[in-house]
């Protein structure tokens, strides 16, 4: 049989590290679509815009976390590694955990206590992670991780490893392969800050080998109360609906800085409310669902259109990064839609509730 699509290691291979076949460990991750978005450009006060979601929550553990999973485990193992562990919000315990059964690793995760949504607690603990859930924050973790790896023989799959943001540098690469071009403007959210850092590597190699003949500007967004780039100091006690960038000080700060920069972006935050807001409108208009963090680009992106921030001229190309899928945290979306009706198993109650 003719092998399809294999991996973005083996697609992007002469852009990333060198990796023996026998080495790969993969899900079949990236790939993932990117979608045009005309009602929701409408519905945030752009109809002229290009408006595409680039829907990374159809990884194969529904996060883009899988990108530099695949790179970070391939990788351990090629070095013998018998373990890796992380500290996790919970998108990367969830991947970490999934490329680590898939590789015959032991996998250790720890986890901030009662802040991670249940949908991404679960993966982790079905592929058989051991799940420490510590008393305190992400930031401690982390350090908690840090501290350990340093002085064992347990490989560390944070977005410190490099090999994490290589991988997840491949997210630019398909959105360019898919335009035929750079967007003006990538919009994602920003929480320890790897990906728009990886991003922007993956412009700069894209325009250096001349496959792009343009870089966007990146557009970072941190929840209001978990905003330390924003602010200019960590956040101590970080608070946001959005768990996936609920952390005070984030690992890539630096880097997120100099994307920023270096593309003539921002980095900026919007509050719980206009998350939520910018969450239910890719569901109800586009049939798009994300997890709460993920619409922080898109709330951004409506933010500073309101705001009149932007040059966005007819046909601008702008992207949205999505970075997990909405069923990782379903109590959130309950919690914020309309109840279901209670109607009798009976037609004609039905319709009189319809109205039709």
């Amino acid at each position: 049989m003719t092998p399809g699509y294999r991996g973005l290691i083996h697609r992007y291979r002469d852009f990333l590290p060198t990796l023996k076949d026998g080495d790969i460990v993969s899900l079949l991750e990236g790939n993932t679509p990117l979608v045009e978005a005309p009602r929701l450009a409408k519905a945030i006060g752009a109809p002229q815009i290009s408006l595409y979601l680039k829907i990374e929550g159809l990884n194969p553990t529904g996060s883009f976390k899988d990108r530099g999973m695949t790179m970070a485990l391939s990788r351990a193992v090629q070095e013998g590694s018998k373990a890796v562990i992380c500290g996790s919000t919970g998108n990367t315990s969830a991947s970490a955990a999934a490329y680590a059964a898939r590789a015959g690793l032991k996998c250790v995760v720890l986890i901030p206590e009662g802040n991670i949504a249940l949908g991404k607690l679960s993966q982790a603990m079905m592929h058989g992670a051991e799940v420490l859930s510590i008393q305190g924050n992400f930031d401690q973790a982390l350090e908690l991780v840090k501290e350990i790896s340093a002085s064992h023989p347990i490989t560390m799959v944070n977005s410190l490893n490099p090999m994490r943001l290589e991988g997840q540098k491949t997210g630019a690469f398909e959105i360019v392969d898919v335009l035929g071009h750079a967007p003006d403007y990538q919009f994602m959210p920003v929480g320890n800050a790897g990906n728009i850092t990886a991003y922007w590597m993956g412009y700069k190699e894209y325009f250096d080998k001349k496959k792009a003949g343009s870089k966007p500007k990146m557009m970072g967004f941190q929840a209001a109360g978990s905003a330390p780039i924003v602010n200019g100091a960590p956040v101590k006690d970080p608070k946001t609906i959005a768990t996936a960038i609920k952390i005070g000080n984030p690992a890539s700060w630096k880097k997120a800085e100099q994307a920023r920069d270096e593309s003539g972006g921002v980095i900026d935050a919007v509050t719980d409310d206009e998350i939520i807001e910018a969450y239910k409108l890719m569901s109800s208009l586009e049939g798009v669902f994300c997890e709460p963090a993920s619409a922080a680009g898109v709330a951004g992106l409506k933010k500073h259109i309101a705001q009149k921030k932007l040059d966005l001229k007819k046909g601008a190309a702008v992207v949205c990064i999505l970075t997990g899928h909405g069923l990782k945290d379903p109590e959130r979306a309950i919690a914020v839609s309309p109840k279901p009706a209670s109607i009798k198993a009976d037609l004609k109650a039905i319709l009189d509730h319809l109205k039709i």
